[in-house]
């Protein structure tokens, strides 16, 4: 049976070249970065050859990059170590409702610890309006925390007008672009952010590896303690073979994302086309943004065929796809993305997230088509 990957927005194939280099590190070096001796030089080399190729890809200095293990601790690093920086328990904090739940969830806990959180709402694509942000900005707001782009419908947001509103304010502005990275050309020095999330497994690189961007001179209280690690932000003994496949995926992404760009939206176009040819216009719904987008991800509803009817069938055609975000895949909630994007309940209830990359074809797409069309219309003759 054909076997298809269609969730590269929860996680990606290694690249084979990454793959390689973690292996050499894996089977060569085994020192710790803390140590004095020459195996321990080594290692640290590497680390520190890794952060300069990372803060490469994301147009900052080696220094104001932190290694993590993945987006959640990043987005929980940045959160936690601005509420807490400078001695500071309490304040206000703005984020928006169709954050990943490593933010939701953060501010739900910063709101316990009494903290006060403002979920700014978005439209009917899923996009942010900045009028709204600044609506919600009061004397006491520290910090601003929004995604680049959403991880269920692609929905890329304005970081550029938010950040510089935020800067405007003197407030801190953190940036979730765990999606974004790779997808979109991103350059922190450029860019009017603060701190900024990224995580290698959606870059063809490891899992359980991440980063967050600090910008220089911006106070960030550790949340981990027992080393001098990552400039004391980050205690404990470096994950080598992962930083060093991170820096290597990363280095890849940076130097394609033109070509992965052009590469996706062929495919994203190919699927449409071929699902318009098969079921019609009026067979499925895409939502989200037509014109603000990440490339790979596309968010299809099929009214009158459940998500997890569609999502099943698929799985035993040997189509993987997803329901909301990864870390929520497994539940039968519906997605609080689309459900802030206020959509009708038929939409909600029947829709699917596909996201390509890396070893992706059109041939895959028209066939994932066919097979769509074919369980879509048993489904509906169903009923």
């Amino acid at each position: 049976m054909k076997r298809i990957y269609l969730d590269h927005a929860a996680s990606t194939p290694v690249h084979p070249e990454v793959a390689q280099t973690m292996m050499d590190i894996m089977t060569g070096q085994f020192g710790n970065a803390s140590s004095v001796h020459a195996f321990g030089r080594a290692s640290k080399r590497t680390v520190s050859e890794a952060r300069d190729v990372v803060a490469a890809s994301l147009g900052c200095l080696p220094e104001e990059v932190t290694f993590t293990s993945g987006g959640t601790e990043s987005d929980n690093l940045a959160l936690f170590g601005a509420a807490f920086a400078k001695g500071r328990r309490s304040g206000h904090i703005i984020t928006t409702a169709i954050e990943h739940h490593a933010i939701l969830h953060t501010c739900a806990e910063l709101e316990r610890l009494g903290y006060e959180v403002t979920y700014v709402p978005v439209d009917h694509t899923g996009r942010v309006h900045p009028e709204e942000v600044e609506a919600a900005i009061r004397p006491d707001t520290f910090l601003i925390s929004m995604m680049y782009a959403n991880n269920e419908v692609g929905t890329v947001q304005p970081v550029i007008e938010v950040g510089e509103l935020a800067h405007s304010r003197g407030i801190l502005f953190h940036v979730d672009a765990v999606q974004a990275f790779g997808a979109l050309p991103i350059s922190c020095r450029d860019l009017p952010v603060d701190l900024l999330s990224v995580s290698a497994h959606k870059i063809n690189g490891p899992q359980g590896i991440g980063a967050l961007y600090v910008r220089r001179g911006t106070a960030l209280q550790p949340r981990q303690y027992g080393g001098l690690q990552e400039k004391q932000r980050r205690a404990g003994t470096e994950n080598m073979a992962g930083i060093a496949g991170f820096a290597k995926a990363a280095a890849i992404a940076t130097a394609a994302v033109h070509e992965r760009s052009e590469h996706d939206l062929s495919l994203r176009q190919t699927l449409l086309n071929s699902l318009k040819n098969r079921l019609g216009s009026d067979g499925f719904t895409v939502n989200g943004s037509s014109e603000h987008f990440l490339p790979h991800i596309v968010n299809l509803s099929f009214p009158g065929c459940s998500t997890e009817t569609m999502l099943m069938n698929l799985d035993m055609e040997g189509i993987a796809a997803a329901s909301g975000s990864a870390c929520t895949s497994g539940s039968i909630e519906l997605s609080h993305v689309l459900k802030a994007m206020n959509l009708p309940g038929d939409i909600l209830r029947s829709a699917i997230r596909f996201s390509f990359g890396l070893g992706n074809t059109t041939e895959e797409m028209e066939y994932t088509a066919e097979k769509i069309a074919t369980i879509s219309q048993r489904l509906r003759n169903r009923h």
